[in-house]
């Protein structure tokens, strides 16, 4: 990209601001920095940012509260939520209040600028029709024609199964909640019946990894839901 993505991070802790905005701008990125909720809305009305990196426990207004309010202003802006700990409940909140993604801390960098780079491109990419076709790794599906290949080799897939897949991969790099695959694949009265979505993805994994035990497709998010691995 000859145009560097700027990214806004928003952290009330000094030390850890510091060390992304030192990180991340050696790694090819126009860092912002805010230190808490109310800044960061000042900064977005002057400033037109391609994400934001949103700590999740800050003073004032909360990194929930703050993730609605962008999300209400700023439609469509990329939110990676940071946690100090992997807390079910406020990963769930997070990406109901608009989230596009999360890191828990301590996180890698590579894992943090890979879920950036991620969302940044799925921003700014050409609008039309959604994909008919996806491919990852040896897996295309093929929603025109309801085909699930993998190598080449046609999978039969039951209909749950297809469904589920395909709803996956539509969101591939990001988690997708157990409640809303649950509500997108079997209807809203199904939203707690996660045995429902157990079987399936195991099923699932049968078909399309080398090693179900193992997956390098379909990925496990505790407590959260599942996430498709992106390309």
């Amino acid at each position: 990209m000859n145009q560097k993505s700027k990214v806004l991070v928003v952290e009330d802790d000094a030390g850890i601001r510091q060390s992304l905005f030192e990180t991340l701008g050696a790694l090819g990125f126009a860092v912002g920095e805010a230190h808490n909720g109310e800044e960061a809305l000042v900064q977005l009305r002057m400033v037109s940012y391609d994400a934001v990196l949103l700590d999740i426990n800050m003073p004032g207004m909360g990194g929930k509260d703050t993730c609605r309010r962008i999300c209400q202003t700023f439609p469509g802006l990329p939110i990676i939520m940071l946690t100090v700990r992997d807390d079910e409940e406020d990963i769930v909140e997070s990406l109901d209040a608009g989230a596009f993604d999360y890191v828990t801390k301590p996180f890698q960098i590579r894992e943090l600028t890979a879920r950036l780079r991620s969302v940044i491109r799925r921003r700014h990419a050409p609008m039309g029709e959604p994909d008919l076709i996806s491919i990852v790794g040896d897996i295309t599906l093929d929603a025109n024609r309801r085909l699930v290949e993998k190598k080449g080799e046609q999978i039969h897939l039951a209909p749950k199964e297809y469904e589920t897949l395909r709803c996956l991969m539509e969101h591939a790099g990001r988690p997708v909640k157990h409640e809303n695959l649950l509500r997108s694949i079997w209807g809203p009265p199904y939203s707690n019946e996660r045995e429902y979505l157990r079987v399936v993805i195991n099923q699932l994994r049968k078909k399309i990894e080398d090693d179900p035990a193992h997956p390098i497709y379909i990925l496990t998010e505790s407590h959260i839901g599942y996430r498709f691995r992106e390309e």
